[in-house]
């Protein structure tokens, strides 16, 4: 795997590594269309496509990546989600940052349960992306479709409903209305509102919330994007942020929030209407995750990113 990777951001060491890379190349919760499973591999074959450098000019050149490789394919659903929880345990026990790579939503059930049990005693929180809310008790009549994600979260002893804040969700079951009526805490800023009100408008929200948390994970469903930006998933939905929002937004949370580890999941190449551009679309978030991480390694302060993008030692 390690020809397919760009040098300037890649390493064959871990132990030199500033994050770790996992896939996850599992379909079998999706409700509508298939093909995530596909992503880990496609979004790998893309990286030397793409320079080591952001889109405002940030050369990613002290920041290190260490691929994990995928979790292997197992037809029993449950044996699988104790490997890939048991396999993000020992991730996040390295204390380096830890992004994955999807397959369908389903898979950030266990490796969020593992990111709340490797912080046992502190104060997380869980920033979801998606055109959906995904807290339904069951879904087709199973608790771990990609529909149930942040249920199965919430039954974690220290994952609380005030945690938990659901960004460009335009889509809504009877169940999950009820559910979040029940639940006050929970923070839901629809992809209207992101609109209506504006990037720093929803920057604020997050930064108030998680002032004083110890450690956020960020699950990104890629059809948190209009179907115009990203065509490729299974359960696509109008209205949808633009490609540009979710990198200003990603940008200013790596930056500032107390983010530990990122998920991005649902890509669907089989789904895709044209030359992958949802893949492509997929990498250019992680890209320009990757360039403030770069940043905050060498403890540049982060300034005005929106506007002039300055940084400062």
């Amino acid at each position: 795997m390690a020809h397919l990777l760009c040098e300037e951001m890649f390493t064959e060491e871990s132990q030199h590594a500033d994050i770790l890379l996992k896939g996850i190349p599992f379909d079998n919760a999706c409700s509508v269309g298939k093909g995530a499973a596909l992503a880990p591999e496609l979004m790998r074959s893309f990286w030397c496509a793409l320079p080591a450098v952001t889109e405002t000019g940030i050369k990613i050149k002290n920041l290190k990546i260490f691929d994990e490789g995928d979790f292997e394919p197992d037809l029993n659903w449950e044996r699988y989600f104790k490997t890939v929880q048991v396999g993000a345990r020992e991730l996040f026990n390295t204390n380096k940052f830890c992004v994955f790579m999807g397959g369908d939503h389903s898979v950030s059930i266990p490796l969020i349960n593992a990111f709340c049990d490797f912080n046992a005693g502190k104060k997380i929180g869980v920033i979801h992306f998606d055109a959906h809310l995904d807290i339904t008790i069951e879904y087709e009549g199973h608790p771990w479709s990609h529909a149930c994600t942040e249920r199965r979260v919430l039954e974690n002893k220290n994952m609380s409903p005030g945690g938990l804040t659901f960004v460009g969700i335009r889509s809504y079951l009877e169940e999950e209305l009820d559910f979040l009526a029940g639940n006050p805490g929970i923070r839901v800023i629809g992809a209207h509102e992101v609109y209506k009100k504006g990037i720093e408008y929803t920057l604020n929200i997050l930064r108030e919330r998680y002032k004083d948390f110890d450690a956020v994970y960020v699950t990104i469903d890629i059809d948190v994007l209009d179907p115009a930006y990203a065509p490729g998933t299974g359960t696509p939905e109008g209205g949808g942020l633009t490609t540009r929002e979710m990198m200003e937004l990603i940008r200013d949370i790596i930056a500032e929030l107390p983010v530990k580890a990122m998920d991005i999941v649902e890509v669907s190449p089989p789904l895709d209407t044209r030359n992958n551009v949802t893949t492509w679309a997929a990498l250019k978030i992680l890209w320009e995750a990757f360039g403030v991480l770069d940043l905050k390694k060498l403890k540049k302060e982060y300034i005005d990113i929106s506007s002039k993008c300055r940084f400062e030692d």
